[in-house]
């Protein structure tokens, strides 16, 4: 794979140099005697279009490179397996004139080779349910072997999607909660057991009036992960998306005195995006900082994430990088409060970035979990009440783990796949197709589960 990106590279900056020539019976045009060039400094650059000289007329002459060759390179392991654009250091040496140029000059680095198993039935997904733009993550063995972009962030200005894109991520926030609240286990600052509102508890009268309905003050921290609280799911009109005007604080409060528990806590299973909504708060209070700002410190940061932060509501809040998202069958993706959805719906993220969550608490021993091991055994066990959930997870027998996330305008999934492998998608754009979300759970499994399909053996981490 090296020798191939080496080539690459080589016939690159050849194509670079010919480019540059103005005339091959130039009279000046002199031998090359050395050419060489060093990696200066890291970073995406603008693409290079010419080189040119501030004294000898060294285009004259670069025509004839057959005559020299490549005599040294320098930190070669980075510049074959790092996609970006290098600012790059050309020394060019004339036989036949005493003095050396050495010149700055950008060029491109292609790692990534296309993997079809995973292009073609993403560019099929898009094709099928009108997709904008998409961008995927995949790891095997921890190590970050594809990551790659498709179509378009922003039809109006025809910006395409590229690894830097951020998306909303919806319900893929709720695993990143759940390591959160995991961390402050670990610190001994909560217990997974523990009761969360009335006297006494977590949160104790913070929210609401007191006395609380019936049920309410047995649910346990363990009840709001495995959104077995006994109320306020999605099957009964999650307050969650309700009351926009309202604070988090306000929504709590309205819905402890509003809301009676349907069933008692512990006993059924109802996804409840407001259960990680308290959850938010439960971090705030034993912490004393922001949701955000200590999931940042405590979570993310450990896992070399520095880019993800909590999405504003309206097109005019849209972050720096971050893709435009288009609904489909008249649902306007800007209609929610989504910083209000912080602990359960509210972040953006790019993919790689979601992938270095995913290999810090994979329970994979390649790198470090950012959680100890018996954390991520708890975190991952699912409730008495429903099999196929735990602790902001979606599990089954196989030991795999995921989590869907879906909004007007946005779909995303995480997935750790008890083969070695895991990966992320994300999509501007959600289908009211009732297939939509199956088809998108399937699409990097395909190629995965593929015995042909060859994986670079690169870590762009």
């Amino acid at each position: 794979m090296r020798d191939i990106l080496k080539l690459r590279l080589i016939f690159s900056i050849i194509l670079i140099l010919l480019a540059a020539c103005d005339d091959e019976d130039d009279p000046t045009t002199k031998p090359i005697a050395a050419f060489s060039f060093n990696i200066a400094n890291e970073g995406t650059l603008p693409t290079i279009v010419s080189f040119t000289s501030t004294s000898q007329n060294i285009e004259s002459y670069l025509w004839n490179f057959g005559d020299g060759g490549i005599s040294d390179l320098q930190n070669p392991e980075h510049s074959y397996t790092e996609t970006g654009t290098y600012q790059v250091t050309l020394t060019v040496e004339s036989g036949s004139l005493s003095d050396t140029e050495t010149k700055s000059v950008s060029i491109t680095v292609d790692a990534t080779s296309s993997i079809s198993q995973v292009d073609d039935v993403i560019n099929t997904f898009m094709a099928t349910y009108n997709v904008p733009g998409m961008s995927v993550a995949i790891t095997k063995g921890e190590a970050l072997v594809y990551a790659k972009s498709y179509g378009i962030a922003d039809t109006d200005n025809n910006i395409a999607v590229s690894n830097n894109s951020l998306f909303r991520i919806a319900s893929v926030s709720k695993p990143i909660t759940s390591v959160a609240i995991f961390k402050l286990i670990e610190a001994g600052k909560l217990s997974i057991n523990e009761k969360v509102f009335g006297e006494g508890n977590i949160l104790g009268a913070d929210y609401g009036s007191t006395p609380y309905n019936s049920g309410i003050t047995d649910i346990t921290l363990s009840h709001l992960l495995h959104h077995t609280a006994g109320g306020w799911g999605n099957s009964v009109n999650d307050p969650m998306f309700s009351n926009q005007e309202m604070t988090q604080a306000e929504l709590i409060s309205w819905v402890l005195d509003n809301r009676p528990l349907d069933y008692q806590p512990g006993a059924h299973y109802d996804y409840s995006n407001f259960g990680y909504c308290v959850l938010g708060r439960i971090i705030e209070k034993v912490t004393g900082e922001t949701y955000e700002t200590w999931v940042k410190e405590n979570v993310l940061e450990p896992a070399g994430i520095y880019g993800m932060e909590i999405a504003g509501n309206t097109l005019e809040d849209q972050k720096e990088n971050e893709v435009v998202y288009y609904g489909q069958s008249s649902q306007n993706p800007y209609i929610y409060n989504i910083t209000r959805m912080d602990a359960h719906g509210g972040w953006i993220s790019n993919a790689t970035d979601l992938a270095k969550f995913l290999v810090h608490v994979d329970n994979y021993n390649t790198i470090p979990d950012i959680l100890e091991t018996s954390s991520i055994n708890t975190m991952t066990n699912a409730s008495s009440a429903y099999a196929n959930y735990a602790c902001g997870w979606g599990v089954n027998s196989a030991n795999n783990w995921w989590h869907v996330g879906s909004l007007p305008g946005t779909a995303t999934e995480i997935v750790r796949a008890s083969n070695g492998y895991n990966w992320v998608v994300l999509c501007n754009t959600r289908s009211a197709n009732s297939a939509f979300i199956n088809e998108m759970d399937g699409l990097i499994w395909k190629a995965v589960n593929d015995a042909t399909t060859e994986w670079p053996n690169v870590d762009l981490f």
